[in-house]
């Protein structure tokens, strides 16, 4: 039977795999693939937050890895519970060029303006934290503060000398 260390590792790297997968079927032009394997990260991670800290310290082994993409997502996924080591880590990434550099800048924006929530904090009962309150950005609003208007969208045919 595996140790809880081991079994831990073994979800940190299932973590990268499921990165590294998703950036290559971005460059790829392989969306399908792609969004599977984000899903398959996102499930990696529940299990590593599953185990508290001691999974988040495994995640954190990530930050060192070979791929950009895998220290930037595992940084990404990190900014709560390491900040000052998560922030460095994307802060480097992003003065590069290319997607990892553009998502480790726009996670460093959505920290900043406090959007992210990636890992919400829990409270000693296990229980999610109230969300601290944020201000709304044009593209945070919530679609409640979006005019519905009465205007139908309009489409080639309606106007003048469009084709029937």
């Amino acid at each position: 039977m595996e140790s809880q260390v081991e079994q831990l590792e073994e979800l940190a790297e299932r973590f990268a795999h499921h990165t590294a997968e998703q950036t290559d079927a971005i460059f790829r032009g392989d969306a399908r693939t792609g969004n599977r394997h984000a899903k398959q990260r996102l499930a990696t991670f529940k299990k590593l937050r599953a185990h508290g800290n001691a999974g988040r310290d495994a995640l954190a082994l990530l930050l060192t890895h070979p791929r950009m993409d895998v220290r930037g997502m595992a940084a990404v996924y990190l900014l709560r519970y390491r900040t000052a080591e998560a922030r460095a880590v994307l802060l480097e990434i992003a003065k590069g060029e290319g997607l990892a550099a553009f998502e480790a800048s726009e996670s460093l924006k959505r920290w900043d303006e406090g959007t992210w929530a990636l890992d919400p904090a829990e409270d000693a009962a296990g229980q999610p934290e109230a969300s601290r309150p944020t201000a709304h950005t044009k593209r945070s609003r919530p679609r409640t503060e979006c005019a519905a208007t009465d205007k139908r969208r309009g489409s080639k045919r309606d106007k003048t000398g469009g084709r029937a």
